[in-house]
């Protein structure tokens, strides 16, 4: 009896350990690999790509510092494709290849044909009968930092009573100056682009913070009153008094064709006392060689003469 039990157990034991086997040689072996098949493109995917390539334009900028004075060369330039391409911008290296800038450009400027004209920021901003002078202000002669570039402002003159003034006076030196810069805030150019640069939202916060802390002002003065104001500025006090936006007839109160000359013989007749201080005449000079003669007073009875020996 105990012997058939063993048998049966053993067998049991044997189908158990055979099983145990096979589940474990199952187990070891590694799976296949899936093989996924390659997406396909759906028919929008290549439509959108089109789109967005359309949407980009080409725009030279320089690849490193340039000095001034050397010919751009085509390891200087590169080609950037932008979705907002700068006004005047070029879009082909031929165009820049050759040419000289007249001043230092840094890597990543973009080229117009600005970058190969002579002069700086300021002298792009000025008409050829106009000069750029600067101003000293303060907080009140500057309108309490509230100056901005491109406002049009009168140059108001502050003339004290002293020995040399008898009545004390306040006169529109010159109207409708405008201003080019406040501080090291740039304006705008003659055809309407940046004078400078574009700057990062950052560099713009700190400009304005400058700007109304700022000590000079540069002015765009008519030639023929340029150095009415040099003289306005060492005779008194200037102040500069902002006038308004909506006079729309301000950019051209110098430089249009009828206007212009009715504007300053009208400047020129609105000077009170300022004439006499800042454009007297200069005392004669004494002929070399000559010398006064004294004179002789004769006195005859209730009678004075004077002679010359």
């Amino acid at each position: 009896m105990n012997t058939r039990i063993s048998m049966i157990l053993a067998g049991v034991l044997l189908v158990g350990a055979l099983f145990a086997g096979y589940w474990g040689l199952v187990l070891s072996r590694a799976p296949a690999p899936v093989v996924q098949p390659p997406p396909q493109a759906t028919p929008a995917q290549p439509a959108v790509a089109v789109v967005e390539d359309q949407t980009r334009q080409p725009v030279v900028v320089l690849a490193h510092d340039v000095p001034p004075f050397v010919a751009l060369n085509a390891a200087d330039l590169t080609v950037e494709k932008l979705r907002t391409v700068p006004a005047g911008s070029l879009t082909s290296v031929d165009q820049a290849i050759g040419r000289i800038p007249w001043r230092t450009l840094h890597a990543g400027t973009w080229l117009n044909e600005e970058s190969f004209t002579p002069g700086g920021p300021l002298a792009r901003m000025i008409r050829p009968d106009e000069r750029a002078l600067a101003v000293a202000v303060d907080e009140v002669i500057g309108v309490a930092g509230q100056l901005s570039p491109g406002d049009y402002v009168d140059v108001l003159l502050y003339l004290r009573q002293d020995t040399t003034n008898l009545e004390q006076s306040a006169q529109v030196v010159i109207p409708a100056m405008r201003l080019l810069s406040v501080g090291d805030q740039l304006g705008l150019a003659n055809d309407g682009s940046p004078a400078s640069q574009p700057l990062t939202a950052e560099e713009k916060k700190q400009q304005a913070q400058r700007g109304n802390a700022a000590r000079t002002v540069v002015l765009a003065v008519p030639e023929q009153l340029l150095s009415r104001l040099m003289l306005a500025s060492q005779a008194g006090t200037l102040r500069l008094a902002v006038r308004s936006a909506d006079e729309h007839l301000l950019s051209q109160y110098w430089a249009g064709e009828s206007t212009s000359p009715g504007n300053v013989q009208s400047a020129n007749r609105d000077l009170y006392q300022f004439t006499q201080l800042a454009f007297a005449q200069a005392p004669k000079k004494v002929a070399q060689g000559s010398q006064p003669r004294a004179e002789i007073e004769i006195i005859r009875g209730n009678q004075t003469n004077q002679k010359t020996p």
